[in-house]
């Protein structure tokens, strides 16, 4: 393998969408940087990665960053992977990237899924123009609701319906799309207004929103 550091994404769901490429580069690659080495270690089990990983994830990525790129500049492999999706989207890895970058360390990307532009797709909704905001901060949602094209959030099953209230009063106008458990065994994708989906049942796992 080419020495630099890989950004490898790894499903948000389903197994299967694992890539061949990304099994590769994990079970070859000298060090795995993962945001939680438990729950990598339930993929690795199932994938069959043994090679050695260590923690890098929001509370101590400022931390871990120097060592790596001390390793990486000495010609090691390194893999960045989050506990699903792609690293660096609303998940630790960007200061890796970065700092690798500024390092003049080589870096490569593993394409894997990401939930929002799934949600996205699978909303029905534009897709010529669109902004990701993240997790949802219901103190934003009066400006956000001045973006006029489509926009994408993550949110809490624990906050959802209270969310759901909040857009009915901010932005009663805009179609919403709750898209759940993407790739699972219980993909739901829920459209209407704010107001029309009040009522139904507080849906469960994780959740895209579109506007």
């Amino acid at each position: 393998m080419q020495s630099g550091l890989y950004v490898v994404g790894t499903p948000i769901g389903n197994l299967a969408d694992m890539s061949p490429r990304a099994i590769e580069v994990l079970q070859n690659v000298d060090l795995i940087a993962a945001e939680d080495t438990r729950v990598f270690g339930k993929l690795a089990a199932h994938f069959d990665i043994k090679t050695r990983r260590v923690s890098c994830h929001e509370h101590n990525e400022r931390d871990v960053v120097p060592d790596l790129i001390e390793k990486l500049q000495n010609g090691m492999t390194v893999a960045v992977v989050s506990d699903a999706g792609m690293p660096g989207v609303s998940d630790p890895g960007f200061r890796l990237v970065r700092a690798a970058r500024e390092a003049g360390v080589p870096v490569y990307v593993v394409p894997g899924p990401v939930a929002a532009i799934s949600g996205l797709v699978l909303s029905g909704f534009p897709t010529d123009r669109f902004t990701f905001c993240g997790f949802l901060d219901e103190k934003k949602l009066r400006d956000d609701n001045k973006i006029p094209h489509t926009i994408i959030y993550y949110e809490s099953p624990n906050r959802i319906m209270n969310t759901i209230a909040a857009m009915a009063r901010i932005m009663p106008e805009r179609k919403i799309a709750i898209v759940r458990e993407i790739t699972k065994i219980y993909e739901e994708t829920i459209i209407g207004y704010p107001a029309e989906l009040m009522t139904i049942t507080p849906p469960r796992g994780e959740l895209v929103v579109v506007v």
